[in-house]
Order: structure tokens, then C-alpha cells, then sequence
């Protein structure tokens, strides 16, 4: 991995003195700095694919309700804990050496020191060594090591208590709903092998809301286990071994865990102690080989934080492939760890399109893969239409027996609503017609339904109305149940609409006309182009509150505004709907301290009086959305603010392990009595569309606007003196790829030099042709209308 490390104390010194400055505040950080976070700190996650290993901080699993190995989102083992001598050893170190693997350190004291006369009472001294390799691929292979540093022979009585339960993530610790039948078995293959066996199978009838029927469950995990000698005994829910080790004598064991998911084996190819290569490690190596790569100079500003949360993020997205999506062209994330390790599809497509910078691999993979579950038909119970991008895809065992609708679940707008935006960023990087057409359907289906369906009442906005009885009440960007509130906080009830829904549309419609053209179907793109400049129009006149000099955050059932102070507008900002003598009103609103809280933008107003710092949606800062915010912001000059709010979310960053920002972090202020936010309890981290945030604020920075179709690169930079320098190589546009060095000058102009360059590719440095400075309004209107052809 390319990493340019930081001095962290410098680091966060400087960066807060700038933003301090920015903000008018006296609040320093000291040079001392030691904050160090990590969201759910009790847990240590190994995962690759649909398979987590989650253990308590000394590598275990014990006694916890999410803890154990994870894989389609049934836990194969609930229990996973080593004994030397009837005890667990005390933990030396352990880390993750990649996300997908995993190296933990133990020592216990011989058992026969008190016959020595030597010290008994601290391991370290005279050492038995307990060393674990872990990796996680389809399923788990350990590698044991078992070394005697003492000075004597020993015998050493080695046990693994191990158990599996097969529970579904909402059981783990809890009350059991699914009812099934687990047997055990343990097979002597010979001295050195043996093979433990788990299955599990389950069935339930279910009736919902006219879905009816029988689901099974066949789910199994087989370990075949290798070792040097002291044959292996299984008793008890426990293995066994005899160990006899003269001084620096080691014994070694093998453990290969086989998950089997509906009857059918994943195979364990990875070799032992992280030797030899899998056809999993080796896709992710070449898509990290082949994707846009960053590279600054050490420095005392924030450049190796910026190099370092990028760098992060490429591998994250990596770490989250679900192999089993993979398709020639492309591939497709999880959305997070350790609950949304599925396909989601609005979380899938806002990450792969943030994305795009780095490679297009994985959004044709997350397009493609939802345009083959969009909706056919109207199913109540999984909030189904047609149109509808599925919201959900699970795997866990409650899902696929239907105690619940969200092995396929639609009870989400955005995806529908989004795709439009995704396709085209697509054509824009890539240019390629093969790849794009097949995906243009799926966008204009999902357009279809939001006219369709969307519209509720007929008033040419759309609204959401959530028709299952185990659905989500809030179907917007927003979706927690008590997201959507009016001024007085009181919850808002559906059927409503949301401001950045309305904004979601507008950019679809609008930037699907342009693919449209580009495929030879004018007349649709005419279509569409129009019926984008229509909901701008009426979109300003119903939504923008005079008073408030702000947008609404949607329209009640009643066609009421609701009045509350949102993040969501800055959605809005992004998408161009909003009147450009509007936009700086808005952006300066939403970096107002209410809402921002210096380390980011709020989803709710501090002064409202349902905020709260901790709420999903009622206070938090999710950097997804402040990636958004930071590219409205370019897009409308205002570059003042873009750097302040690119500055806080990298100083954020700063502050987490692995420069690794989680999913959504609490919304205190940044100031003396909170010189870090505290933790949404349960944020997932690594997650998708965090990864992907990075590389928005970058590209925003950048002002980098790829035209594939006629073979361009549009730059506009503005590098604030916090990152006076970055790199960023073999970024791809279309077939061609070039690495750039961009750098600030002695004036504090932003410069760039062409380092390496393939292929034909015109480079050209001006604001992309939606940007307010390039002339947003009349210009880009102007152009479009003559490519059509005239009423």
C-alpha cells in the first residue's frame, strides 16, 4: 500500500490551527495529541467476502452476542477459544495485517515451572508460546503454532472449545425464532488428521400479506484439521491435543473451516502462515494494482492524512468485494461490517459512484447486479413495485426462511431515483456505449416508477408510503424510522416527500438526457430534459422557505413544508436544482454552527429541538453526505467553504485508526469540552460509502470532470495550503490513463504537471460545464438545446 505517514501530533496541531482560524474559534488541539478511535472498540473484525470473523479484543469468541464466524450472515461458530492447560493465555499482541487476515501472540508459563525454582508467576520469563495465522476467505483458516521458549521439557494439554449455533445476526444472544435441527460430527482420519463436522438445516411456513409458502435453511461448516502428532481427541465441545516439547521445540496444527450455505461446500484456498496466493487475493491485488493510486510529499500539513485516508479507502473497498457478485467487467461491495455484509442497493451504488475515480470495475459490477433484482410486480409485503432498485438483499437465516421481507426488500426510493446519476457518471468516465446502453433501461425503469408510483398524489412531486407490515416507515435518503420530523419534533407520518428526493430526480432526468443523445434517442432525451427544467421550476417555488432562506426538507401529506433544518438541502445543492441566485444562501446556511459542528455537517440542526449527537439521523455527521456537500460547493465557486469542510472531514479522519473514517461519527461541537466526537454505538467501520468519501473531497479539490465521449479531462484545482501537494497515478478516462502531480504555487495558484500519460487524451483546465464558474445556467442550457432537435 501506498502510504505517506504523518507526524500525528503535528499534523492535527496545524490543521486545527487553520480550521480554527476559518471558524473564528480559540479551540487548539494540543501537541500532545494521543486520539486514537475505533467504533466498536470490544471487537476485532477479519472479513473478506461474505465472511466475518468477529472476535473480543483478545481474539476469541466467547460469550458475546455478535462475536463469532460470520458467513451469509449465519454465525458457523459461536464459540472459538483456545486453553493451554485448562486456561486462556494472556495475549502478547495481535493485529490485522490486512483486512482479511489476522496475527495474535500468546504466553502461558510451562506447567511444571513450580518444579524448577524458577519465577511461575510471570510467562514471559519462562515461555510457553501460543501464536495464531488467521485468515478469512470463504471461510476460516488458523494456522497454530505452539513453541517452548522455557529452558525445560514440558507437556503441554492444548485445547480449542468450539461450538456453532448457525443463529441469524438479530438472535445472536437473544430469543431464537427459527427452529431447526443441528447435528455433530466428529471423524479420526488418522494420527495427524482429523475432520468436525456441523449441519444444520431449518424450515418455516410463512404467511404475509399473500406471501405464502415453505423456506428451508441447509446450512453446515466442516473442519478438516492437520497437525504434527499428539493426536487429536474431540469430547466435550472441545479438541484436544497432547503436547510433549523439549526447549525451543515447536508444534504446528492446521485448521481449515469449510462453510457449506444451502448444501453447497466453499472451498479454502489460501495456504498456511499467509503463504501462497487465492483467486480472491488476487483479484483484489489487481484491482489495486490497476485502479488510481495518491502520493504526496511528508509534510506538517495534512498531506499524509489525505494520502493515508485514500490509500485506506482503497483497500477498504477492496476488503468489501462480494466475490460470489463478480461479473467479467465488474464487481460489487458490501455495504459495511459487521451487519451489512449484503448487497444494499443504494448504499452500492452511492460508493461506486464516489468512486469512479479510483476505477469503473465497480460500478458496471453493483449496476448491472441491481438491474437483474429491479422490480416487476407489486408485492406489499417486500414494499415491491416495478421500477423499484431493490433496497436489500439478504442472506442471514431469518431472511431466507421469511420470517421477514428483507432477503428481497424495495423499501427504499433512492436507488430508483439515483441510478439515472450513476449511469451517467459511468458514460462520463468511460464513454463506452457496450458497457453503458444495457444499464440505461434500468435507469429509465427506475425514472418510470418515481412518475408512476412516486407520485402518490398526482402533485408531479414524489412521495414514499411504506405498504409492508414489517417495512421501513422512512423510505428516503433518510430511513431510520424517526428521521423525518416537523420543527416541533414531532415524527412526520407517510405518505411524504423529501427535498433531496425531489433533487434526485431532477439530476437523473437531466443527466440521462445527455446518454439518451449520445445513444441516438433524441427524442427521449428531449423528453427528459425538459421534464428536468420543469421540476427545477416548480421545485424552487413549492420547496424554498423565504423566511428561513433555506429549503424545505420535504412536503407532509397535507402538502405542508416541513420546516425543519436539514442536511438534506446540501443534497440538493449537489444535484443543480436548486436557482443558482439561491445556492450560496443555502451553502452558507449549511455551514452555519448549528449545523456544522466543525468536524462536519449534521443531518439535524443543533438548535432543534429532537436533535440529538448519538440519533442516526437526528444529529449525526455521515461523511457520504459531506463528500456531497464538498462537491456542491465547487460546483457552485464557493471554494472557501469546500476547503473548510474537506479540512474538517480529513481532520477528521485523522483521529481514527487507519485514518479510516466509520460510518457516521456524533455531532458534538468541536470545541475545548469535546476535542473529539464521540461514537454512534453502532457504526459500522470499515463501510462503503465512507470509503468512498475521500475520493469526492478530492475530486472536488481537484475540480476533475472526466468526458470520456470526446476523450477530455476537464480540471479546475484549488488546493488549500493544508494539502499543497498531491499525486495521483494512472487515474483511467476512457482507454486512456494518465498520473498527474498537482501542486500550489508561491502566489497560492493551484498547478499541475502531466507525469505519465497513455493513450489520447485532451486535457484541459476550466470548470466543468456544470459548474456555476464555468457559467451553469444558461451555458449548459444552451449547449444541450443544441444538440436536440429544435420543437
Amino acid at each position: 500500500m501506498r502510504h505517506i505517514a504523518a507526524d500525528h501530533s503535528l499534523t492535527s496541531r496545524v490543521a486545527d490551527e487553520s480550521t480554527s482560524s476559518a471558524q473564528n474559534q480559540t479551540f487548539h488541539v494540543p501537541t500532545s495529541w494521543l486520539v486514537r478511535l475505533r467504533p466498536r472498540h470490544s471487537t476485532i473484525y477479519a472479513s473478506q467476502g461474505r465472511s466475518v470473523m468477529a472476535t473480543s479484543p483478545d481474539g476469541f469468541v466467547f460469550k458475546h452476542k455478535e462475536h463469532g464466524l460470520w458467513v451469509y450472515q449465519s454465525r458457523m461458530l459461536s464459540r472459538y477459544r483456545w486453553l493451554v492447560n485448562g486456561k486462556p493465555p494472556v495475549m502478547s499482541a495481535n493485529s490485522n495485517l490486512h483486512q482479511q487476515s489476522w496475527l495474535g501472540y500468546y504466553v502461558a508459563s510451562p506447567a511444571n515451572v513450580k518444579d524448577t525454582g524458577l519465577d511461575e508467576t510471570d510467562p514471559a520469563q519462562q515461555t510457553i508460546e501460543l501464536r495464531l495465522s488467521r485468515q478469512v476467505g470463504p471461510g476460516l483458516h488458523e494456522d497454530v503454532d505452539v513453541t517452548n521458549f522455557s529452558r525445560f521439557s514440558t507437556t503441554i494439554r492444548l485445547e480449542l472449545e468450539v461450538e456453532s449455533d448457525f443463529a441469524d445476526p438479530k438472535e445472536g444472544g437473544g430469543r431464537r425464532r427459527q427452529r431447526g435441527q443441528l447435528r455433530t460430527h466428529w471423524r479420526d482420519l488418522d494420527d495427524r488428521k482429523a475432520e468436525l463436522t456441523f449441519d444444520y438445516r431449518a424450515e418455516h411456513n410463512y404467511d404475509h400479506q399473500g406471501n405464502r409458502g415453505t423456506a428451508h435453511l441447509h446450512r453446515g461448516t466442516r473442519l478438516l484439521l492437520c497437525c504434527d502428532g499428539g493426536r487429536p481427541q474431540y469430547r466435550g465441545r472441545k479438541i484436544r491435543f497432547s503436547l510433549h516439547l523439549d526447549p525451543h521445540q515447536s508444534w504446528r496444527a492446521c485448521l481449515k473451516w469449510h462453510p457449506q450455505v444451502e448444501g453447497v461446500e466453499k472451498q479454502i484456498e489460501t495456504g498456511c502462515r499467509f503463504s501462497g496466493q487465492s483467486e480472491w487475493n488476487g483479484k483484489r491485488v489487481r484491482f489495486l494494482e490497476a485502479s488510481t493510486a495518491f502520493t504526496g510529499p511528508e509534510s506538517s500539513t495534512l498531506t499524509g492524512v489525505v494520502v493515508g485516508a485514500l490509500e485506506q479507502s482503497r483497500q477498504d473497498l477492496a476488503a468489501l468485494r462480494l466475490y460470489d457478485l463478480d461479473r467479467d467487467q465488474g464487481w460489487t461491495p458490501a455495504a459495511g461490517l459487521p451487519i451489512y455484509v449484503g448487497l444494499f442497493g443504494r448504499d452500492a451504488l452511492a460508493a461506486s459512484w464516489q468512486a469512479l475515480m479510483l476505477s469503473p470495475e465497480m460500478t458496471v459490477g453493483t449496476a448491472t447486479e441491481l438491474g437483474k433484482s429491479q422490480g416487476t410486480t407489486v408485492n406489499d409485503w417486500r414494499d415491491e413495485q416495478p421500477g423499484k432498485i431493490v433496497h436489500e438483499l439478504h442472506t442471514n437465516p431469518l431472511s431466507v426462511l421469511s420470517f421477514d421481507p428483507h432477503g428481497r426488500y424495495y423499501g427504499g426510493v433512492t436507488g430508483a431515483i439515483y441510478f439515472g446519476v450513476v449511469v451517467a457518471g459511468l458514460w462520463h468516465w468511460t464513454g463506452n456505449k457496450e458497457l453503458v446502453h444495457p444499464l440505461v433501461q434500468t435507469a429509465l425503469k427506475g425514472l418510470q416508477w418515481a412518475d408512476q408510483y412516486g407520485d402518490i398524489d398526482g402533485d408531479g412531486f414524489c412521495e414514499y408510503l411504506t405498504r409492508s407490515e414489517q417495512g421501513e416507515k422512512n423510505q428516503g435518503w433518510k430511513d431510520s424510522g424517526d428521521a423525518i420530523v416537523y420543527e416541533d419534533g414531532s415524527l412526520v407520518a407517510d405518505p411524504l416527500g423529501t427535498c433531496e428526493m425531489q433533487a434526485f430526480i431532477y439530476a437523473s432526468k437531466l443527466h440521462l438526457s445527455e446518454v439518451l443523445w449520445w445513444m441516438g434517442e433524441v427524442d427521449l432525451a428531449r423528453k427528459l430534459f425538459e421534464q428536468a427544467e420543469e421540476l427545477q421550476k416548480r421545485f424552487n417555488e413549492v420547496f424554498w422557505m423565504e423566511d428561513e432562506e433555506y429549503i424545505a426538507l420535504g412536503l407532509d401529506k397535507q402538502k405542508r413544508q416541513i420546516k425543519s433544518i436539514a442536511s438534506d438541502s446540501g443534497h440538493c445543492l449537489a444535484s443543480g436544482i436548486v436557482e443558482k441566485s439561491l445556492a450560496e444562501k443555502v451553502a452558507q446556511r449549511l455551514m452555519q454552527d448549528d449545523l456544522f459542528s466543525g468536524w462536519g455537517i449534521r443531518t439535524l440542526s443543533a438548535s432543534h429541538p429532537s436533535f440529538n449527537p448519538y440519533a442516526y439521523h437526528r444529529g449525526t455527521v455521515w461523511p457520504v453526505e459531506n463528500a456531497v456537500f464538498a462537491l456542491a460547493f465547487a460546483r457552485y465557486g464557493l471554494h472557501e467553504l469546500m476547503h473548510r469542510l474537506c479540512a474538517a472531514q480529513f481532520e477528521a479522519a485523522a483521529l481514527y485508526d487507519y485514518y479510516r473514517l466509520p460510518e457516521v461519527f456524533a455531532g458534538h461541537k468541536r470545541d475545548q469540552e469535546h476535542p473529539f466526537p464521540a461514537m454512534y454505538p453502532k457504526a459500522n467501520w470499515p463501510q462503503a460509502w465512507s470509503a468512498s468519501a475521500p475520493f469526492t473531497h478530492l475530486q472536488a479539490m481537484l475540480g476533475i470532470y472526466p468526458y470520456a465521449p470526446l476523450n477530455a479531462l476537464l480540471m479546475d484545482p484549488h488546493l488549500p495550503e493544508w494539502l499543497p501537494e498531491i499525486s495521483l497515478h494512472n487515474m483511467r478516462v476512457g482507454p486512456s490513463a494518465v498520473s498527474l502531480r498537482f501542486f500550489r504555487t508561491a502566489d497560492g495558484d493551484t498547478d499541475y504537471e502531466i507525469l505519465d500519460q497513455r493513450g489520447k487524451l485532451h486535457i484541459v483546465r476550466q470548470p466543468s460545464p456544470w459548474s456555476l464558474t464555468a457559467g451553469w445556467g444558461e451555458r449548459v442550457r444552451d449547449a444541450v438545446e443544441s444538440l436536440l432537435p429544435h420543437r
